[in-house]
């Protein structure tokens, strides 16, 4: 008898398509952009806050974070300093976290780039007198100026260019002028109890943290040679 064979439709599957990662545009400062009003910067600090992501920064982190790029030697590619904005360490793939469609991140890059360079344009007319986004704290009817976010921020841009920003920080002039950064984003008990010491009250933390704004002019001085470029 001769063999039977049974015939069955196979079930193919198409291969998975491979992801695709996102190609962040990179900052172009020769191109104009219109700044972001108020409304529009509370839109993208509400956007970035609402992502599922733990470390995502809001708009007064990101105010330090970009600053510091332009205070560095060069803007890295975006796919190097956009995705720590949005609590990642690389650029996201097509339909993947924190971002819940694609037209959000477009959204969200897109303003970015815009305050970047709202920001940069404004270091450039004056360094000197740069009004950084701080908190307010109160206390006892008092106002107290803290930049202890917005001084996380900027270290973090710092740390992605440890070659450039290492030697800065033990410069005998600009030292001292960075010192009140890492003080101010330090967690209590990252500091020793001196230092400590000089951040335990709102009055102190005022105070430092008003150096830190008058160190950006300084800084952009160093960089450009000039108070303003």
């Amino acid at each position: 008898m001769g063999a039977h064979h049974r015939l069955r439709r196979a079930t193919l599957h198409a291969p998975a398509r491979p992801r695709r990662t996102v190609i962040l545009p990179d900052y172009q400062p020769d191109l104009a952009t219109d700044p972001l009003d108020e409304a529009e910067q509370d839109q993208l600090d509400l956007l970035l806050q609402r992502l599922p992501s733990d470390g995502a920064m809001n708009l007064e982190c990101l105010d330090g974070y970009l600053c510091a790029l332009l205070l560095g030697p060069a803007i890295p590619p975006s796919s190097v300093w956009m995705p720590p904005i949005w609590g990642a360490i690389a650029p996201p793939t097509e339909g993947t976290a924190p971002f819940a469609s694609g037209k959000q991140l477009k959204r969200c890059v897109q303003n970015v780039l815009h305050l970047l360079a709202d920001t940069h344009r404004r270091l450039k007319a004056d360094a000197a007198n740069y009004e950084p986004v701080f908190s307010i704290a109160e206390q006892d009817g008092e106002e107290w100026v803290d930049a202890e976010i917005w001084c996380i921020g900027f270290l973090q841009a710092t740390a992605l260019q440890p070659a450039f920003w290492d030697p800065l920080f033990d410069d005998p002039t600009l030292g001292p002028l960075l010192a009140p950064i890492p003080l101010l984003a330090a967690l209590p008990e990252e500091l020793d109890d001196v230092d400590r010491s000089l951040v335990a009250e709102p009055e102190q933390r005022d105070a430092l943290s008003r150096q830190v704004a008058d160190a950006i002019g300084a800084l952009w001085q160093h960089r450009h040679g000039t108070a303003a470029a």
